[in-house]
């Protein structure tokens, strides 16, 4: 009895494995190959932005053997997402949905394509919370760490449930030595923004800020101990057209109190862009009101 109730879990999974693997490509983009999904018939695929260190030269392995050129269409470092167009047709494009009712300890199996044939592990959900912020800035939709070891390849593999259900895509790129998942949510949004821009746009105000402790008079005023102070205002930026000036402190932005540059993050998302909203400045020891219109960052621009 026990040997027909492993050899069925064998067989299920196996199942799993052939099914997902015919979705997952191999992706030579740097000095060690990584894997990518198949995000179309027509070939787009996704795949782990830090396994890709040039945007030509690109080749894509596919499930049945072949080796195709591919072309880089866009990428988002603070997710580690970048999207290719491999010359094929005929894929079978993965089908990833909402994520279902997760929690740490179940069953997950990942499906990597770090050479001609699939590369399959089996590991568990170790993490799970809601919403989070990537260190390199990125808003993650959910937070799916996972067991999955850390092997060449895993970065751009996809990553299942035990039902079979597509979970993601694994990166070991944005949490040091752990193997995290990019779900559903992300990859869509993400993938939508890569294809109508190259990058994804993000709300720009043109300065740069350094953390302080207000003193106990500025404190009292502003309501809060911490602020940012603006070391550098760009020329014709939002912040300078609003009249933000070098040396003042802000200490709100769009009714959010801000007192560390990743609280402006949130803030700055691509659906703010063009938004005109309300922001405070301690200025000599004096709150002062202000209204900023938020721009859109160029790539390479900093807040």
């Amino acid at each position: 009895m026990e040997r027909d109730v492993l050899t069925e879990i064998s067989s299920r999974l196996s199942g799993l494995v052939r099914r997902g693997a015919e979705s997952v490509v191999r992706v030579d983009g740097r000095r060690a190959p990584a894997s990518g999904l198949v995000w179309s018939a027509d070939g787009l695929v996704v795949t782990a932005h830090h396994s890709v260190e040039r945007d030509e030269e690109i080749e894509i392995g596919l499930p049945g053997g072949e080796t195709v050129a591919a072309e880089m269409l866009g990428n988002d470092p603070s997710t580690d997402v970048a999207v290719l167009r491999a010359r094929a047709s005929g894929l079978a494009p993965v089908e990833i949905g909402e994520p279902e009712e997760l929690e740490p300890g179940q069953l997950v199996l990942g499906v990597a394509r770090p050479g001609r044939t699939p590369r399959a592990s089996l590991g568990l959900l170790a993490r799970v919370a809601p919403e989070w912020r990537a260190p390199t800035g990125g808003r993650i939709e959910r937070y799916l760490e996972t067991s999955l070891e850390v092997v060449p390849g895993v970065s751009g593999s996809l990553v299942l449930a035990a039902s079979g259900a597509a979970l993601g895509l694994a990166t070991a790129g944005l949490v040091r030595g752990a193997a995290m998942v990019l779900p559903g949510p992300t990859l869509r949004r993400v993938v939508k923004a890569l294809l109508a821009h190259g990058h994804v746009r993000r709300g720009y105000l043109g300065v740069a800020t350094i953390p302080v402790r207000l003193p106990p008079g500025a404190e009292r005023t502003a309501g809060q101990r911490t602020a940012l102070l603006v070391s550098a205002v760009e020329t014709e930026s939002p912040a300078a057209r609003a009249g933000i000036q070098l040396g003042d402190a802000i200490v709100t932005l769009g009714g959010v109190r801000v007192g560390e540059p990743g609280d402006l993050l949130p803030l700055l998302e691509e659906e703010r862009i063009g938004d005109a909203v309300p922001a405070e400045v301690l200025r000599a020891g004096v709150l002062t009101s202000l209204t900023v219109t938020l721009g859109a960052r160029e790539r390479g621009r900093g807040r």
